[in-house]
């Protein structure tokens, strides 16, 4: 899909609206330029295994679907912010742990801003990457995770488009 092009709702097949919506008390606090959020606006379609997510906008809500499943995980409202851009007034994320596992909500707050920039704007991150590596809860089979499985696992690979 070129660039250009907008990813809509019906770019998809069976995506699966949240089905246990839970508002996010703690939201990213980022402050995105109009040209940044113009790109949001285009979303992001998974091109292969690798990438996780897709992404698209209608009015001003994005919508972040995982990409095997088909599961929304988070739904944002962006807003025009004092002085020019954009910022998320609100948000709901999946509570059910099947099929978002239960993650705190600094965690939430983060893997939002990291799918939108790393994935949809196609950012580098490195700072949002190293702090989902820090929040990482090690399970008792394993307990040294390893930062590439986690963010592999967490927001996948992003495809040159």
């Amino acid at each position: 899909m070129p660039a250009d092009e907008r990813v809509t709702r019906s770019s998809f097949h069976d995506l699966t609206p949240l089905s246990a919506p839970r508002p996010m008390p703690v939201l990213p606090t980022r402050k995105w330029t109009d040209d940044q959020w113009e790109r949001i606006q285009r979303g992001y379609q998974s091109g292969d295994m690798d990438e996780k997510w897709d992404v698209f906008t209608e009015d001003n809500v994005v919508f972040l679907h995982r990409s095997w499943t088909g599961f929304e995980i988070f739904e944002a409202a962006f807003v025009p912010a004092e002085g020019g851009g954009w910022t998320i007034a609100g948000a709901m994320v999946e509570s059910d742990p099947e099929r978002y596992g239960g993650s705190s909500a600094m965690r939430s707050a983060l893997m939002l801003e990291l799918v939108l920039s790393a994935i949809v704007l196609g950012e580098d991150a490195t700072e949002l990457r190293t702090r989902l590596v820090e929040l990482a809860t090690p399970t008792s089979s394993n307990t040294d995770a390893l930062p590439g499985v986690v963010l592999h696992s967490s927001i996948g690979l992003r495809s040159g488009t």
